[in-house]
């Protein structure tokens, strides 16, 4: 289904069915030997979604090795293992450095909340559509679980006013805050990712944190890149042309717009980020454009 200005969707359509798809990677991931990562929420989140395909996935059902000869679903699983601890190092250093406000946007599955070692006083803001947020809470709490610092679910669409109920759960701009936008940004047009780090910008006191994805190609190489990877979904039973979820056309390089608007940026490729782990980015034309992505951080001056 293609992307409309005022679309919506819960976990098993649209571009809520690639949050539980990232959340099958992940649980993947953890169980591999040697992990960079360890969700325990991955796989029971994505098996109350119900997306067969997936549920199959985290349930060791469908060997991916005989499915995918050529590695398309193992450098996804690398990909999210990889960046998903580049996100989790994030918040724990913000922690360490004395940032007691966290803000997740566009959190889908994420379950950061509930299964890492927030300092003491941390306050955590997650914000996603308010089925997305209603799935996830009443799941989580189903399964026994317990947020890991104070937590406040924010339920609005990031094309409303999403500042302004942010304000409404209690956030404090005076504070120093650490933002995610983790696995976001082409799902948004090219001006709306403006203004969400122009609003971020506007939300961030001096020493505020920022970490984020920048692919150079914007939308475009990603979506060429998931149409491939739909045709190979479908064969499975999944019948989702991801292609159809991304915002093409030009659009700033993260970088040098957040300098612009007084960030202090750095940023590491694909390649580095693996090296990081000691993982080798693999090679390919499936995976040209994963390769030419990098991990942003920020901090506000």
């Amino acid at each position: 289904m293609t992307r409309s200005d005022a679309d919506s969707w819960d976990l098993a359509t649209s571009v809520g069915t690639t949050a539980t798809m990232v959340a099958a990677a992940r649980a993947v991931a953890s169980r591999e030997e040697n992990a960079l990562i360890d969700d325990p929420f991955a796989a029971p989140l994505v098996r109350a979604v119900g997306i067969d395909i997936f549920t199959k996935i985290v349930d060791g059902d469908i060997d991916m090795a005989a499915v995918d000869t050529e590695g398309t679903a193992q450098v996804m699983t690398d990909v999210m293992a990889v960046r998903t601890r580049f996100f989790d190092d994030f918040f724990l250093e913000a922690g360490r450095a004395g940032v007691r406000q966290a803000v997740i946007l566009a959190s889908g599955l994420d379950s950061r909340s509930y299964r890492l070692a927030w300092p003491a006083g941390m306050m955590v803001y997650e914000i996603d559509q308010p089925k997305v947020i209603e799935f996830k809470t009443e799941t989580l709490a189903t399964l026994g679980a317990s947020p890991t610092a104070e937590l406040r679910m924010v339920s609005v669409d990031l094309r409303e006013d999403w500042p302004a109920a942010l304000r409404a759960k209690g956030f404090d701009d005076t504070k120093p805050t650490a933002w995610s936008a983790e696995g976001l940004l082409a799902y948004l047009p090219p001006d709306a990712q403006d203004r969400l780090f122009d609003n971020i910008t506007a939300l961030s006191a001096p020493g505020s944190r920022l970490a984020t994805e920048y692919h150079p190609d914007g939308g475009a190489g990603i979506a060429d890149r998931s149409k491939m990877i739909s045709d190979r979904w479908r064969d499975l039973g999944l019948d989702l042309n991801m292609a159809d979820l991304f915002y093409t056309g030009e659009r700033n390089a993260v970088p040098g717009y957040l300098e612009g608007q007084g960030w202090q940026v750095s940023a590491r490729s694909r390649a580095e980020m693996f090296a990081l782990h000691g993982r080798e980015f693999a090679a390919g034309d499936l995976n040209a454009t994963l390769r030419n992505s990098s991990s942003v951080t920020a901090i506000r001056k």
